[in-house]
């Protein structure tokens, strides 16, 4: 891996990044093909950095999936490859998973634990090359976090939630090892609605996090299923908990949340860099630059001046067009060098 794409831009002091997926190209859709997943993460790489984006993503394109060409394959993407997990869910499997009402908005469980977790055939290595290799540049790297993925399981062998959710760090951790890109990301949906979880979540995250080299980031949002928040919640809960992560920067949703979300922010340990979400992903407004550069304003007032490092939008884009998806990443662009009068 050349030293371009595993160092961070030095400047400006705030930079920008997307969060993770953007919506598929309908021609990939119509016309599949490993190599047309090759060339439409080169589109996506180059439609980011041609907008400003300094940090961008694959567009989680390499989790492209012939059969569901609509999702972003967080969830099962990941826990179909692993050994000791049946993908194939019964009627009696599904009332099982219910009655545990862990995850509201699934009807039935991503997949059933009926021995010891495993790699099986997961293999984030090969696809991060892949994306690599049209990056053009530095770029992020995303994987969905152990306790997300352990919510969405019924289990049948461990006979105990931490035990599980242990073992699914322990494989992500192992996939995550020298990692050729400039950043990996762990993504969290679920522990903002389940602050009680912190210490137990924050365990099995920091198992995956203490092996990434580079940059470490984590994100998380309140959920984002046909454009509605799932999780209820706030920030100020969830302090202690993100200042007991072992991360060098934060992506929080915060364009979609209440203005006094953003106080929570000023108690973030200052060794963790602060990513601010700037564009709202749940609606189809384009963000003004003049918007976007009144909302740094306003998180640096609340956090501290130099705090925010990072500005992105709240999540992935997956669910939204892409017309809409590459105007609000060029005011997110325009708006943080107005902010800096760049």
């Amino acid at each position: 891996m050349t030293d371009s794409i595993r160092k961070l831009p030095g400047s400006p002091r705030i930079l920008t990044t997307t969060v993770g997926s953007y919506p598929i190209p309908d021609w990939l859709a119509a016309l599949p093909s490993e190599q047309a997943v090759i060339d439409a993460t080169r589109v996506i790489f180059d439609q980011q950095r041609q907008a400003g984006i300094d940090l961008p993503t694959d567009g989680e394109l390499y989790r492209f999936d012939v059969n569901h060409p609509d999702t972003n394959g967080m969830i099962e993407y990941f826990i179909r490859p692993m050994a000791g997990i049946d993908n194939e869910v019964g009627r009696s499997q599904s009332e099982a998973f219910r009655k545990k009402e862990s995850m509201g908005f699934r009807r039935k469980p991503a997949g059933v634990v009926n021995g010891p977790i495993g790699e099986g055939s997961l293999n984030l290595l090969e696809d991060c090359l892949r994306a690599g290799s049209v990056a053009g540049g530095p770029f992020k790297f995303t994987v969905t976090s152990p306790y997300m993925l352990a919510r969405t399981l019924l289990d049948n062998h461990y006979g105990d939630f931490r035990e599980m959710l242990l073992a699914i760090a322990d494989v992500l951790a192992e996939q995550v090892i020298d990692l050729p890109c400039t950043c990996v990301q762990v993504d969290e949906a679920n522990i903002p609605g389940n602050p009680e979880d912190g210490p137990l979540a924050a365990e099995a995250m920091n198992r995956v996090l203490d092996k990434i080299k580079g940059e470490r980031a984590v994100h998380f949002c309140f959920g984002n299923y046909g454009g509605q928040s799932i999780q209820a919640g706030s920030w100020k809960p969830l302090v202690d908990f993100l200042n007991g992560l072992h991360v060098d920067h934060l992506v929080l949703e915060l364009a979609h949340r209440p203005a006094d979300d953003l106080d929570a922010l000023a108690q973030v340990d200052p060794s963790i860099s602060l990513g601010v979400g700037m564009v709202d992903v749940k609606v189809n407004h384009i963000e003004t630059p003049e918007e976007i550069a009144r909302g740094i304003e306003t998180a640096e007032k609340k956090a501290g001046e130099g705090r925010v490092r990072w500005i992105h939008p709240d999540c992935g884009f997956w669910m939204l067009k892409r017309s809409v998806a590459d105007r609000k990443i060029e005011a997110l662009a325009k708006g943080r060098d107005l902010y800096l009068g760049l």
